[in-house]
């Protein structure tokens, strides 16, 4: 039970330092993270991917080296 805990705080705490690195609501990603955890990951990844090609237009060619 602690060890559910600890991760649902972390997931928290990780999803609020990115989310406001990148841009996104931060208290929103940060709620979420302590009720869903690690699970929300590839929606995060996808919200922040889509904040970064609505910044840089979606026609625009993104190369990742």
């Amino acid at each position: 039970m602690l060890f559910a805990l600890g991760v649902l705080l972390l997931s928290s705490i990780y999803y609020y330092t990115q989310s406001f690195k990148h841009a996104l609501n931060a208290k929103r990603w940060a709620v979420a993270g302590l009720i869903a955890g690690p699970l929300l990951l590839p929606l995060f990844n996808v919200k922040k991917r889509m904040a970064y090609r609505k910044v840089t237009c979606f026609h625009n060619i993104f190369l990742q080296a």
